[in-house]
């Protein structure tokens, strides 16, 4: 059984997926600070429970009979971004990022990326030493 295909795993994938998009995405927010009209975006939150319901709902069935239906897999989109509808306050030339707010998202992402490595780790550890490989 390959690891990389174990529903923790690809889990843990996704999360770091959606906070490696989540860094560019605040980075091109810093970036474009004294851009005028621009609206600082993040991306929609990542939801756990979604998540999993999403790949429970993505699982092939086997078709082993003439009656059976085939299953069919759908394909998982990358993360959808929003833009900030109502920013707290907004520059003369119209630009609505607030550099303390996205550098607190930028260090919230990266605190959430260190968890999600170690928990990583920690699982991998696991199955290390379930196999005696440890």
């Amino acid at each position: 059984m390959e690891i990389g295909k174990l529903t923790l795993f690809s889990i843990v994938k996704n999360r770091l997926s959606w906070l490696s998009q989540r860094q560019e995405v605040l980075a091109q927010n810093i970036a474009n600070s004294d851009t005028p009209r621009f609206k600082a975006s993040d991306l929609k939150a990542y939801n756990f429970q979604e998540l999993v319901r999403n790949e429970a709902s993505q699982l092939n069935l086997v078709a082993n009979g003439p009656d059976h239906i085939q299953g069919n897999r759908r394909r998982i989109r990358d993360f959808s971004s929003q833009v900030e509808r109502r920013p707290f306050e907004t520059a003369p030339n119209g630009n609505a990022v607030i550099l303390e707010e996205q550098m607190a998202k930028l260090n919230e992402t990266q605190i959430s990326h260190s968890l999600t490595t170690q928990l990583y780790r920690k699982h991998l550890d696991m199955i290390r030493m379930a196999i005696g490989n440890k």
